[in-house]
């Protein structure tokens, strides 16, 4: 089903006076993943195979796999002075980099630090991807906030803001297949814009599958709960973390059924589909995030 009003913590309101806001958190986000001048060419990465998750999709909205070769101890890598994900053996660690969907094409890099040798920088390339665009026409009691709404709306922002940077030393495992939370149809695919009224609104964050109310929903990976609530735009919410800053959001619930600390294996029931929050019928909103940056959840599973 289609979204009146995008999940949070994507998208600013539409009334443009009070888009500045929300703006600028979207703007500190990608300033926080600006790399600094590389200094080592970018490596050649292997061909995409079936049986690696995530699929490196070097694009905005995409995942780079980047090899950072062998070492006695696990490196540490950053983008900008964002940890990132590092997942291997001693033979070979490799770094799996969320590439915000705000990111401009070309060059990027992260800085990679390992125990007894120099700091460095890998550099790889974001090519360009045009995702979908949507104009609808609604009423616009359905996309305007009131004051009230909007006081909420931001409330509610700051606090998902200090979700999303939530950062564990728990790793997950290094195939990060992911199990479809709920069986249905992707109603709407990570990355579509959606024009309302004439006006843009933030890229879609997510990847939506239209199910039943009541349908549950699965754990995709091994993972704790970190973060639950009735949100104004996402309804009833899940957060998960699975580790290593590799986040996943359950949204428009119509039932939650884990508390905060929860350890969930995969495929243990969490909550259920629901239609709460801005949305016009019954389906799961189903985010994944990297290193703070919204990722196609597509590249986690089978094709």
């Amino acid at each position: 089903m289609k979204h009146t009003q995008p999940p949070l913590p994507d998208l600013a309101p539409v009334v443009l006076s009070r888009r500045s806001a929300v703006l600028g958190t979207v703007g500190l986000l990608a300033a926080m993943h600006a790399g600094a001048a590389t200094q080592t060419k970018a490596k050649k990465q292997p061909a995409t195979t079936p049986d690696v998750w995530p699929h490196a999709s070097q694009v905005p909205g995409g995942v780079a796999r980047l090899s950072l070769g062998p070492s006695a101890k696990r490196p540490q890598a950053f983008a900008g002075d964002i940890p990132v994900l590092v997942l291997g053996d001693t033979i070979e660690w490799t770094a799996i980099v969320g590439i915000p969907l705000v990111t401009e094409p070309g060059q990027a890099s992260i800085t990679v630090r390992a125990e007894g040798k120099p700091e460095r920088q890998i550099a790889y390339t974001v090519a360009p991807k045009q995702y979908r665009e949507q104009r609808l026409t609604v009423a616009p009691r359905t996309v305007d906030l009131s004051p009230e709404d909007e006081a909420r709306y931001v409330k509610e922002r700051d606090h998902l803001t200090g979700v999303m940077a939530t950062l564990t030393d728990m790793r997950p495992d290094t195939v990060l297949k992911m199990r479809v939370p709920v069986p249905g149809r992707r109603s709407s695919s990570f990355g579509l814009r959606r024009v309302f009224n004439g006006q843009s609104r933030n890229p879609h964050s997510g990847m939506d599958i239209a199910a039943g109310t009541g349908t549950p929903v699965l754990a995709p990976l091994p993972g704790k709960v970190i973060d639950t609530g009735d949100y104004f735009f996402n309804g009833g919410t899940v957060w998960l973390d699975h580790g290593g800053g590799l986040l996943t959001m359950y949204c428009h619930l119509s039932r939650v059924d884990v508390k905060v600390g929860d350890a969930l294996k995969t495929g243990e029931p969490l909550a259920a589909v629901g239609a709460t929050g801005r949305v016009t019928g019954p389906h799961l909103h189903w985010s994944v995030m990297l290193n703070r940056a919204m990722v196609d959840p597509a590249l986690f599973i089978p094709a």
